[in-house]
């Protein structure tokens, strides 16, 4: 067991050592997922086990290193395929975001339970410039982020609004509008 962990911190160390890229300028703009059947798959490593918060990079399955140690606070992904879902911290702020192979953001991932929100019906919500839209398990963005408001898929459903006042309440934000519609997964209204 302990040689198991030696040979783990051995290759974190020599993962981190063999950064070949410097760590990405945060830009305004969102990046996209250009390639969804990859032949390289991102791995997380760390020293020892991973916990949220712990230092982690991301290799490849040659070894190199791909996204460098300390350019994300915390990681929800051990592997990256398409998109790995990370915190990156901005001054204070800490955003939960999802990110390509190449560590680039994609969008914000909504907060659900003090982590990324739940895939429900296949879909899981995102947000980008401040609009909520939602995603597969693949990372793609199957309805794009154009409403002010939505809930989760519950049986392919989702109710959204355009017309949403967000209210916090301590650790919770309530979702408020008069003008609820429902949409299916591929973001058509329902009629009702």
């Amino acid at each position: 067991m302990k040689s198991m962990l030696y040979f783990f911190i051995f290759c974190f160390l020599v993962a981190c050592s063999n950064v070949k890229t410097k760590p990405e300028v945060i830009q305004s703009k969102y990046a996209e997922i250009t390639d969804f059947k990859p032949a390289d798959t991102l791995f997380l490593l760390s020293d020892g086990l991973y916990e949220l918060g712990k230092t982690f990079c991301y290799v490849n399955q040659k070894g190199d290193t791909i996204i460098p140690a300390g350019r994300f606070e915390s990681s929800f992904s051990d592997t990256i395929l398409t998109f790995g879902i990370v915190i990156e911290k901005i001054g204070e702020n800490s955003d939960l975001i999802g990110i390509n192979q190449q560590g680039q953001r994609l969008y914000e991932v909504q907060r659900y339970d003090n982590g990324p929100d739940y895939l429900e019906d296949g879909l899981f919500r995102i947000l980008r410039y401040g609009k909520t839209g939602y995603a597969d398990a693949t990372g793609k963005i199957v309805i794009p982020a154009k409403f002010d408001c939505a809930f989760p898929f519950v049986d392919g459903q989702a109710k959204v609004s355009n017309d949403c006042e967000k209210i916090k309440d301590h650790e919770y934000t309530a979702m408020n509008s008069e003008h609820w519609i429902y949409i299916d997964q591929k973001g058509e209204k329902i009629e009702r």
